[in-house]
């Protein structure tokens, strides 16, 4: 199985098998979410480490012993992006499995267990991304939408598409549902590794908002920031936000 299978593979599984704990029954949905996260990195972290057992591991439910820092391939997993939309039962929430090398983000899956039928987006299957409507779309974050992402959206006159997680966000874009994902609130790396992947390999602009690539599998996890979107577009938004950055320093 090459590294792409098993990540679609993993991603797909730990999705059914988040599924199958919601629709237990025995959760109140505070409680759902923790539920979950527990199960699916307990089978993604076994399943990882059966497969690939020379190979680092990056998890957020897992605490860090820093063996991975020494590893030139290390699989960074976030077993459920978007717990809370999880927990109320909400399409928008997403299993990350991605493997970086040399801190590239190279091979990626993303499952969306809560749209009809459950979808995988992955690095080694690809579409074509449809093309972008008169009217640009971004997607934003539905309870705390950064400001910084507000007033691009503005100057570029685009439609404000709130939504939960992260890879559902960067998903939306893979598919064509919106066009640009700005992100200046902070993430992880677990937050973004198999979406960056997934929308690199559909030839999709990927970044930190300064232009420069993101860069995984460093000693600080934290990622302040970051653009993905239809490269024909990254350009403005990039110089949009430069001047809102140059506004804020004057």
């Amino acid at each position: 199985m090459t590294d792409a299978e098993l990540a679609a593979h993993l991603a797909e599984t730990a999705g059914r098998i988040l599924l199958e704990v919601r629709a237990s029954g025995v959760f109140s949905p505070k409680a759902l979410g923790k539920a979950g996260d527990q199960t699916a990195n307990q089978f993604l972290v076994a399943a990882i480490r059966e497969s690939r057992p020379d190979d680092g591991l990056l998890s957020e439910e897992m605490k860090c012993d820093g063996t991975r820092l020494s590893k030139s391939r290390v699989w960074i997993i976030d077993p459920v992006d978007g717990t809370r939309e999880y927990g109320e039962a909400r399409a928008d929430w997403a299993v990350h499995v991605a493997l970086a090398i040399d801190g590239v983000p190279v091979t990626g899956a993303v499952a969306l267990p809560g749209l009809e039928g459950g979808i995988v987006l992955r690095s080694d299957q690809v579409n074509a991304v449809p093309p972008a409507p008169d009217t640009l779309r971004m997607v934003v974050s539905r309870t705390r939408p950064a400001a910084e992402a507000l007033a691009v959206a503005e100057k570029l006159g685009a439609e404000l598409i709130p939504m939960g997680s992260a890879g559902a966000k960067a998903m939306a874009v893979v598919r064509g549902e919106a066009d640009i994902y700005l992100h200046t609130g902070g993430q992880y790396e677990w937050d973004s590794c198999a979406p960056a992947a997934v929308a690199l390999a559909y030839g999709l602009h990927v970044s930190r908002v300064d232009g420069t690539p993101l860069l995984y599998n460093q000693p600080d996890v934290y990622m302040p920031d970051l653009l993905i979107c239809r490269k024909d577009v990254a350009d403005k938004v990039l110089n949009l936000v430069r001047e809102l950055a140059g506004k804020m320093v004057n």
